[in-house]
């Protein structure tokens, strides 16, 4: 290049703040003789700075000015036509490759004056016309020598590409016309290369028919910069040709099919255009490069794999015979819509992906644009999945564009409004970005680089001028995250895998199909499930087209829950209740697992359903697994004594403190009903919830009984957790077991005292059992001394005295579980030191009241067992069942307590497994014990959950019991009377067990 000193050039500093890297090189280049006449025009650096690269701007500039014929009257389009100068600088200051062509042909800078081409029949033209055929029928005109038509079909098209890129990088062209425009130039070069092809056949070729059919990114018109270019080809022998000439004119389609992929693949003097892969076609590599018609449809019946369906979405006619490519997409494309119903259609789609995922190179996966986490790829085959199973039965959803795919499954509710903008934008970016990438050098890449001045570049030309690199890199981060979340919620739904097993007439709820399906589901009464179906999905709201989407998958949840009918109704109750609510069925179409667990919820028991239906609200816990885990104690108890104090009225304080019950009771049901908790952490979390209810009410009833004095309690409280209550083992049929300590104030009356702590237990029971919308919870004191005819309330003292002289050895077996729940701290802690010698005797209990425990149980299970009850199958207080085990256990607590410090505890299966540490009893025994009563307890918690109302025995009701069966564990996939007998078989065997060992270790046999 030619430069002689001038004296306007800008100093440095103007330079670096106009964007320039490297400002001496721009100072030399701005003083060349083609610049000399502007150099001074404020308008120049204006321009160079307003380019991605205003360093590569300058060069390219230069470059194009020196090989140029009327280098002047470009400078003056160039400063003189903002429009111009956009798409001129636009270029040179990104695209490196384009600044190339355009000094390899400098007469090409004209284009970026001209109008968008219309993206039709205009490109085809040109393209083959440049090839030298007649744009009407493709036929050559003459046949170029040598590689002058590889050279002018790479010239003409990289002349359009140019066209293109000026009006995208000056913002003229979205995204969807940049794309759509790509893949109509690829399609006139296709039909271009096949002219070509058509050219070079020797003379007397047998005729035939040949249709190119793009696939992919080409066939989805959504194609990138730089991509392969996927094509299937079809033939036939010409029109008229005897059938003995098929295999001659397969050989010639062959031939042509060859012979246009090198003349776009091909390496030239002008480059090459861009490979043309045929590996979408039948057997892949390894089949024929061309096939006929018959022969494409005998294959995709018979052989076809998942994965060939889905490319087959986006196939379109682009080049060669327009008949026999309609012909082929008549014949193939109803096949994709089929393609869902296969057995693990889903399945296969999902690993599918991992296995690309899993393939990356570690060193670029978290660069990957197009197959990373969060890439295009993620994009991409959740609308594909989303379309292939719900396309079905919905021809909207039918468009070979992601773009418009995703618009079409957010009309028709398959994908919420907000989630399907998200990831429009995410997806617009991310192809920008990879647009943006693949300009500069006209290469296909994905990989986003690392090196600050390519982030600089590119940053810029997607318009962040401050810090480009950064910002850059926090919004790519951003709309990745966001793909990857939306792809993970909407690719992994447990909705897809149900709607794919349905027919397209059990999917789009037909009567008689949809009778036939809730009949052979086990509905029992399917005319009232379908009067429910049509309620929820009459009419044309968006409500009524999510409903459609969720109910064919969700009455097989409902029917794999135990009671469909049930199930059914409640879901109609909760969904009139919540329908008008924006995140409702949002929830539930968009966090699959949501649907499928208030299926669960709904049919499987009655317990969960009627809290859901007493409060709606709570539904949106389903979506979440955190949400559904319990919540620790001390968070409940303090929004258990806020929601208390919220309130000067006694019942409003109680009913806020229930309906924060209500909801953890809900939840804990839930994920126990889930398999989410173990029996352990069932009764944990019952009875935090408890405690945190009691002492809500403990203080709403100390308000009452304050507000009714006019003065402050006359004495200190506290409440001791007794039995399940204070063992936090508590059932969702467990009263709680209290015991109310006092202790008078200094000075205070004693009788007054008593009065007031008499006044506030009475109010607290009251206050938990008033009418409400939720289980009750009992607060039972009969475990108290003299038991009902004792005073509900004592002193610390009065306490101190009666065991000191009056004590039998059961209460020092219930004291074995007292722990506080509620009330004065310091107190209950008293109150324990008190009672500490009763439970942990020193040296133990003796003999006679060992034989006096022996004794009382034997009473206990003459007497206490209901009359007709069956022994094997009574859960608490039959053969090994929770009173052999826990009166076991609490014998060795009796006896070994004061020597073993691991016995002093509360809990059942924890002092079980003391003992077996202190060698008290045998490892084994511990083992049958433990199973026993956790099998008892989970089964006790199970018929709770599936009547809504507490038994203690194993229903004899078939349907309850099958009910029960499901949820512990039994699998659906067997018969029910099986299930139910099995259950029964397994229980009777576990507590037999259990039982021999309570005659040995407890009854000393």
């Amino acid at each position: 290049m030619s430069t002689e000193p001038v004296t306007a050039l800008p100093s440095s500093g103007s330079l670096a703040r106009a964007g320039f890297a490297d400002t001496e090189r721009a100072r030399r280049l701005l003083g060349s003789a083609v610049l000399a006449q502007v150099v001074a025009d404020p308008r120049l650096l204006v321009r160079l700075s307003a380019a991605a690269s205003p360093d590569a701007a300058l060069i390219g500039l230069v470059r194009l000015l020196e090989a140029c014929d009327e280098p002047s009257v470009l400078l003056g389009v160039a400063l003189g036509d903002s429009t111009f100068a956009a798409r001129l600088f636009g270029v040179l200051g990104l695209s490196d490759a384009l600044s190339d062509h355009l000094a390899r042909h400098p007469d090409h800078w004209r284009v970026l004056l001209s109008e968008p081409a219309d993206p039709g029949e205009p490109l085809r033209s040109s393209l083959l016309r440049a090839v030298g055929a007649r744009p009407e029928d493709a036929e050559p005109m003459a046949r170029p020598g040598g590689r002058a038509g590889l050279d002018a079909l790479r010239v003409a098209y990289r002349r359009a590409v140019l066209h293109l890129a000026g009006r995208d990088l000056a913002g003229e062209a979205s995204l969807e016309l940049v794309a759509a425009e790509l893949a109509d130039l690829a399609a006139a070069a296709l039909e271009a290369a096949l002219a070509i092809a058509r050219a070079d056949l020797p003379d007397g070729a047998t005729p035939c028919r040949l249709a190119v059919l793009a696939m992919g990114k080409a066939g989805g018109r959504e194609l990138n910069y730089v991509s392969d270019v996927d094509v299937i080809f079809v033939a036939e022998p010409a029109l008229g040709s005897p059938p003995a000439d098929e295999q001659a004119a397969l050989g010639t389609a062959t031939k042509l099919a060859a012979g246009l992929t090198r003349a776009c693949s091909e390496t030239t003097a002008e480059g090459t255009l861009w490979p043309v892969d045929a590996a979408l076609r039948p057997e892949g590599k390894a089949g024929p490069l061309v096939r006929t018609l018959a022969s494409h449809v005998a294959y995709y019946q018979r052989w076809a794999q998942t994965w060939e369906f889905q490319a087959l979405l986006k196939a379109r006619a682009v080049a060669g015979d327009a008949e026999l490519a309609r012909a082929y997409l008549e014949a193939l494309q109803p096949m994709v819509w089929e393609v869902a119903t296969r057995e693990g259609f889903v399945d296969g789609v999902q690993t599918m992906r991992r296995r690309v995922e899993d393939t990356l190179p570690a060193r670029e996966a978290s660069r990957q644009l197009k197959l990373g986490k969060g890439g295009l790829r993620d994009v991409e085959f959740a609308v594909q999945l989303l379309q292939l199973v719900h396309g079905r039965t919905d021809p909207a959803l039918r468009s070979p564009s992601t773009l418009p795919a995703l618009e079409a499954l957010s009309q028709g509710g398959y994908v919420g409004r907000e989630d399907a903008a998200r990831l429009a934008d995410a997806y617009r970016f991310l192809r920008t970005l990879e647009h943006r990438l693949q300009l500069h050098r006209l290469r296909r890449t994905h990989v986003v680089p690392e090196a600050p001045e390519e982030l600089r570049r590119l940053g810029r030309s997607l318009g962040f001028v401050v810090d480009p690199v950064t910002e850059l890199t926090e919004e790519w981060h951003r709309h990745a995250r966001e793909v990857r979340r939306l792809h993970e919620r909407l690719f992994y739904s447990p909705l897809l895998q149900a709607v794919a097993r349905l027919s397209p007439g059990e999917t789009r709820l037909a009567p008689e199909a949809a009778r036939a399906r809730l009949e052979a589901l086990g509905y029992r009464d399917p005319t009232g499930a379908l009067r429910h179906l049509e309620a929820l999905t009459a009419g044309v709201s968006r409500r009524a087209a999510i409903q459609r989407t969720l109910l064919p998958a969700m009455l097989g949840w409902f029917a794999d829950a135990g009671d469909p009918d049930a199930g059914l109704a409640a879901f109609r109750t909760v969904s009139e209740a919540l329908g008008t609510t924006p995140w409702y069925l949002r929830l539930l179409r968009d966090e699959g697992v949501a649907a499928q667990r208030m299926a669960t919820v709904l049919a499987a028991g009655r317990y969960s359903a009627d809290l859901l239906l007493r409060a709606p609200e709570a539904v949106a816990m389903l979506g979440d697994s955190d949400a559904l885990a319990p919540r620790p104690g001390e968070a409940l108890l303090a929004e258990a004594l806020a929601a208390a104090a919220r309130h000067a009225d006694p019942v409003a304080a109680a009913t806020s403190v229930r309906a924060v019950r209500r909801r953890e009771l809900f939840r804990t049901s839930v994920a126990d009903m889930l398999g989410m908790l173990d029996v352990d952490a069932v009764g944990l979390a019952l009875s935090s919830v408890a405690r945190a209810t009691v002492a809500g009410g403990l203080s709403a009833a100390v308000s009452a009984i304050e507000g009714e004095r006019r003065s402050p309690l006359p004495t200190r409280l506290a409440v001791i957790g007794m039995g399940r209550f204070g063992g936090d083992e508590m059932s969702y049929a467990s009263d709680a077991d209290v015991l109310l300590v006092h202790d008078p104030l200094p000075g205070a009356d004693d009788q007054d005292a008593h009065d007031a702590a008499h006044a506030v237990f009475l109010e607290l029971r009251r206050l938990l059992a008033l009418p409400a919308p939720d289980p009750p919870l009992l607060v039972d004191a009969d475990l108290r001394p003299e038991g009902r005819q004792g005073p509900l309330v004592r002193t610390l003292g009065s306490y101190a005295a009666y065991y000191a002289r009056w004590s039998h050895v059961w209460e020092s077996q219930a004291l074995l579980r007292a722990a506080p729940v509620a009330g004065d701290d310091d107190l209950a802690a008293r109150f324990l030191a008190v009672v500490y010698p009763l439970r942990y005797p020193e040296g133990g209990i003796d003999e006679s009241a060992v034989r006096e425990i022996r004794r009382i149980k034997a009473r206990v299970e003459s007497e206490r067992l209901p009359r007709g009850a069956d022994r094997t199958t009574h859960l608490k207080l039959g053969r090994g069942g929770i009173a052999d085990v826990e009166w076991t256990v609490q014998l060795l607590q009796l006896r070994h307590a004061f020597e073993v410090p691991g016995l002093r505890t509360t809990r059942t299966i924890a002092a079980l497994e003391a003992a077996g540490a202190a060698g008290l009893i045998d490892e084994v025994d511990v083992e049958v014990l433990a199973e026993a009563w956790r099998r008892a307890s989970r089964l006790r918690d199970a018929v709770v959950l599936v009547r809504g109302r507490p038994a203690d025995s194993l229903p004899t009701d078939v349907r309850d019991r099958v009910g029960v069966a499901r949820l512990v564990g039994y699998s659906p996939s067997e018969r029910d009377d099986l299930r139910a007998s099995d259950l029964v078989e397994d229980y009777r065997r576990t507590t037999r067990r259990a039982r021999a060992v309570v005659e040995r270790v407890f009854y000393g046999q």
